[in-house]
């Protein structure tokens, strides 16, 4: 990889920290996640796939000291 295709250090004046330049091949604009507008969604406070242990960390509460 050339230096010419890397992302560089920009300093920011009156700034103590700096930027990066944009990675190559990337854009400014967002990108859409996947939309959810067909699906349902998710009821609150359970995650749609759950794990062997997810019941049991549900249950278990750390010592009060």
């Amino acid at each position: 990889m050339s230096s010419s295709n890397r992302q560089r250090i920009v300093r920011v004046a009156g700034s103590r920290r700096a930027k990066l330049t944009p990675a190559p091949g990337s854009s400014a604009e967002p990108v859409p996640s996947d939309e959810e507008t067909d699906a349902e969604p998710a009821p609150s406070g359970e995650a749609a796939a759950s794990g062997p242990n997810d019941e049991r960390l549900r249950r278990d509460v750390p010592p009060h000291y």
